[in-house]
């Protein structure tokens, strides 16, 4: 059994300690922040201030893979994620009676939650954990290495401690040092593939009045505008988030952060405007994020591994675009990973580069492909995608087979060319288009004089 240190105690680095001290593995989780996710999830949830996790107070989409690692490695920590207000919503919810089963429709589920609701479970699982020890409000400095061809790390440096270790696991999230850390120590540099989206992301969070109506009815959760995105995020214990994703160039942007701005806006979307109808209670101000980017780091080049006894996991092996909410999903895939395999991965760290280019690196490509799209889309304004392509989307909400479709690729069992490239989907769409002679791809948000006329001049 291999001794384990893990950098970084948010989803990614509780997940891996849980699963590789379930495996027997003695590990050391370091997080700087002295402050973890307790009972009242409140408190911990709008009132903790994280600079280094910026997307923790955005909303999530816990996806099929979060749901799926949970129950299979740990299943006390999925239950008490729904004693703690999660919500499952499979996607076939949205005809009110589902299909007839296929393998793999069972996975089609999202958790509706905020992310603390997953941090404060893990967190009590870990605590739990004989095998797994909590440093909090200790950062870690520097890296320990052993010179070879190439280099080793030993350990972790925490100011005149040295904590040795055969594994090193970095998830210290999207701002991590260790790149910079094993340059410094005259490492080859690892490869980082970086890509702006050139998109906004600005939230609010509501609550629903106990006093008040529960639900909007059968309504779509997602809207669009040639210029614009708007989405709802129903999530844990009567609360959702409504988003606004804009251009990082649009002249209106910094305006949307005042909540009367931003709530007039989301009015003019049929999405989020069925949520806000409710009557909520706001619980935020609004939220932005900028400067977004994806990219992934491979410790390993042409040449194999830039150094051995460390991998990355989380943001810092791959973060993506939040909008879709790959994050948790790709980092607890990764921790199941690390743990199921820890052994070989300390004897063979390519062994763990190669799968995460096997296994996470199309979705990493994928979600490059559709920020590029959607960024030039929402700068320039563009009309909706050709007639077919908006059918795909506009059938699945009609259409069982369809939305299986477009559930595989959102729950990241399938990519898109996969899922949507069959014989099945291409009759089930030419059939709809059949049915549908007049339809023709539009949005359905408001046009940009009905925007800026919501705009304070």
């Amino acid at each position: 059994m291999a001794r384990v240190a893990v950098i970084g105690g948010s989803i990614s680095g509780l997940g891996t300690a849980l699963m590789l001290g379930r495996r027997g593995h003695t590990v050391t989780l370091f997080e700087q922040d002295a402050r973890q996710a307790e009972e009242d999830l409140d408190r911990d949830f709008f009132h903790w201030n994280r600079p280094r996790v910026p997307q923790a107070g955005h909303p999530h989409s816990l996806l099929a893979p979060v749901r799926t690692v949970l129950r299979t490695e740990a299943p006390d920590v999925y239950t008490d994620v729904l004693a703690r207000g999660a919500r499952e919503y499979h996607e076939f919810d949205w005809f009110g009676e589902h299909p007839p089963h296929r393998a793999g429709d069972e996975d089609l589920v999202t958790l509706r939650s905020r992310r603390i609701v997953l941090e404060a479970a893990l967190t009590a699982a870990v605590r739990r954990e004989p095998t797994v020890e909590v440093r909090r409000g200790r950062r870690v400095r520097a890296l320990t290495l052993r010179e070879g061809s190439p280099a080793r790390v030993t350990g972790v440096q925490l100011g005149a401690e040295t904590h040795r270790a055969d594994l090193v696991v970095d998830a210290s999230g999207r701002r991590s040092p260790v790149p910079a850390w094993l340059i410094a120590a005259g490492c080859r540099p690892p490869v980082v593939d970086s890509h702006r989206t050139g998109i906004a992301y600005l939230c609010r969070w509501y609550r629903l009045r106990s006093d008040g109506p529960r639900d909007p009815g059968r309504v779509r959760t997602g809207s669009a505008a040639p210029f614009a995105l708007a989405g709802v995020f129903p999530s844990d214990n009567d609360t959702f988030a409504v988003s606004l994703v804009v251009s990082t160039g649009d002249p209106t942007r910094g305006a949307l952060a005042d909540p009367a701005v931003f709530e007039a806006v989301a009015r003019r979307f049929p999405a989020t405007a069925a949520w806000l109808d409710l009557a909520p209670e706001p619980r935020s101000a609004v939220l932005a994020m900028a400067g977004l980017d994806n990219r992934w780091t491979a410790l390993a080049d042409a040449d194999g591994p830039v150094v051995t006894g460390l991998v990355s996991a989380g943001d810092s092996l791959i973060h993506t675009n939040p909008t879709f909410g790959h994050g948790a999903a790709l980092g607890l895939r990764a921790a199941q990973h690390l743990a199921t395999h820890a052994d070989r991965i300390v004897a063979d760290p390519m062994s763990y580069h190669t799968w995460t280019t096997k296994a996470l690196r199309p979705w990493f490509d994928a979600q490059v492909t559709t920020d590029r799209n959607n960024g030039q889309r929402l700068a320039d304004g563009s009309p909706p995608a050709d007639r077919r392509t908006a059918a795909l989307a506009a059938c699945a909400f009609d259409d069982p087979v369809v939305m299986r479709a477009r559930a595989q690729v959102r729950h990241l069992l399938r990519l898109p060319d996969d899922a949507y490239g069959t014989d099945e989907v291409d009759r089930h769409v030419t059939a709809w288009l059949a049915a549908h002679p007049d339809f023709t791809p539009k949005h359905d948000g408001p046009t940009r004089e009905q925007w800026d006329a919501l705009i304070p001049s």
